[in-house]
């Protein structure tokens, strides 16, 4: 069980976009461990409030909200921002963990319907947290913003081009951002940042349990990508921001 009040985190407020996934429970029970008041978004009000009932009890009684916001909408990803300022007085950082896969057997066989429903999913909600939070992110002393990103990014599949060139697309505009904070930081560097945790595939308890042949190597597991987000917040913003931080090993 985290430290709460003396946790590393204590007094830091954090969102987590995509926080009903499997990655998202994940982080959000971390980060209240770690003594975040945090903040989840779901596009499924269900599947949000289970995960936020479920680190509410688990971190004992800290506190984790969820509201459901449409990401896909910049008007409604920038009035989530504000409220969270408004509400508990700064924003600390944001995780975008939106995900979402389509692939095809071959590169002949892509469909470039996938590309329109990945560029809308692994793109544009980054476009709108990034555009949304920057500001309430270079406000605070220590400002994160963390995409997860994929290792096809940089070693495109023929199968996975559509997957591939949207987490491409999704790293240069959260590096566009890390110049920003690199900017805004003048002479004496960032104090703010944006960086990149790249994995080859991620992995929870349920998809072993359907799988308890399946040898998963090389994919990382939602609990130690959680350690990892945490961890972003403990290295100083110049050393993270407009890096990637790989979690499986580099092409």
């Amino acid at each position: 069980m985290g430290n709460g009040a003396n946790g590393a985190l204590s007094g830091a407020v954090i969102a987590v976009a995509g926080a009903g996934g499997p990655a998202g429970r994940a982080a959000l029970l971390r980060l209240a461990e770690a003594g975040a008041t945090v903040v989840g978004a779901d596009n499924d009000p269900q599947r949000l409030s289970e995960a936020v009932d479920a680190a509410r009890y688990a971190a004992g009684g800290a506190t984790v909200t969820g509201d459901t916001v449409d990401l896909l909408d910049l008007q409604s990803t920038s009035d989530w921002a504000t409220h969270i300022e408004k509400d508990f007085g700064r924003v600390d950082g944001l995780v975008h963990l939106v995900g979402g896969w389509r692939g095809s057997e071959t590169f002949t066989k892509t469909s470039l319907d996938d590309w329109d429903f990945l560029e809308m999913l692994l793109v544009k909600t980054v476009q709108h947290t990034s555009l949304a939070f920057h500001e309430a992110l270079q406000r605070s002393d220590r400002g994160r913003y963390v995409l997860i990103s994929a290792s096809g990014a940089s070693r495109p599949t023929a199968g996975n081009a559509a997957y591939s060139a949207a987490k491409a697309a999704a790293e240069a505009w959260t590096l566009a951002m890390a110049d920003f904070f690199r900017k805004a930081g003048g002479a004496e560097g960032p104090t703010s940042a944006a960086t990149i945790l790249v994995v080859k595939a991620l992995v929870h308890d349920a998809m072993r349990a359907e799988r308890p042949n399946a040898k998963f190597a090389g994919f990382t597991d939602v609990k130690d990508l959680a350690e990892a987000i945490e961890g972003v917040w403990s290295k100083p913003a110049a050393e993270v921001n407009g890096n990637r931080l790989w979690l499986t090993e580099k092409p």
